[in-house]
C-alpha cells in the first residue's frame, strides 16, 4: 500500500502533525468523557462542543506546543536533569498559563461569546485553572523533558492530557454563576477587578 506508507513516513518525519492528529482524537474524547459525568449520553451529547475541543486542540494546542517544545529544546538542549529542570521551570511561568488564558478565550470565542464575556471567563477560571495545572504538568514536564525523545514531546503530552483535558473541560463549562455567587459580584462588578 504505497499510499499507507507515505502517510506513516509523513507522520515520521513531521512530528507537528503527529501531535495534530493526536489532539484532534484526544480533546473531543476528553469533551465527551466530561459531557458523561454532565449526565449526558448518546442521545444528547453536544456534539458541537466536541468539534470544538478537537478544532482548537489539533490546530491551536498541538502547534503551539510543538513551537514551545521546539523552542525550549534550542535553548536549553539535552535530556539532562538540569536542562529538564530549567524547562520545567519556564514552562510553568510562560507556556502554561498563556495556554490556560489561550484555551478559555479561544473557545469562549469560538462559542459566540462576546469579547468582554471572553475576557470575564478568563479572569474567572484562570487562577483556580493554573493551581491544579502546576501542580500536576511539572511532574509530566519533567518527564517529558528528560526521558521522551524530541520528536515524541508533542504526542506525549497528548496521551497525558486526556485526564487534563477533561478537566478542562469541566472549568469551561463551570457555570458562570456559581462564579459570581462564591464572589458576591454582578459580572460588571467582576470584570472591574485588578
Amino acid at each position: 500500500m504505497p499510499g499507507f506508507s507515505k502517510f506513516v513516513n509523513a507522520f515520521k518525519k513531521y512530528p507537528l502533525l503527529r501531535g495534530m492528529a493526536s489532539y484532534s482524537i484526544i480533546w473531543p474524547i476528553s469533551s465527551l468523557i466530561q459531557q458523561t459525568f454532565e449526565g449526558r449520553n448518546i442521545d444528547n451529547y453536544d456534539w458541537w462542543r466536541c468539534g470544538r475541543f478537537g478544532l482548537y486542540g489539533s490546530c491551536y494546542v498541538a502547534p503551539t506546543l510543538y513551537c514551545w517544545l521546539t523552542t525550549a529544546n534550542i535553548l536549553w538542549p539535552g535530556n539532562t536533569l538540569r536542562a529538564g529542570l530549567i524547562k520545567t521551570l519556564v514552562e510553568t511561568l510562560t507556556y502554561t498559563p498563556f495556554a490556560m488564558c489561550s484555551f478559555y478565550f479561544g473557545m469562549s470565542l469560538m462559542e459566540s461569546k462576546a469579547f468582554y464575556e471572553a475576557c470575564i471567563e478568563v479572569k474567572a477560571k484562570l487562577w483556580p485553572t493554573y493551581k491544579v495545572g502546576a501542580s500536576v504538568w511539572p511532574v509530566v514536564a519533567l518527564v517529558n523533558f528528560c526521558f521522551i525523545p524530541p520528536k515524541n514531546r508533542v504526542p506525549f503530552i497528548s496521551v497525558c492530557s486526556l485526564v487534563w483535558t477533561c478537566f478542562l473541560a469541566y472549568m469551561k463549562h463551570l457555570d458562570k454563576e456559581d462564579i459570581y455567587l462564591k464572589t458576591g459580584q454582578t459580572p460588571i462588578q467582576f470584570m472591574k477587578i485588578s
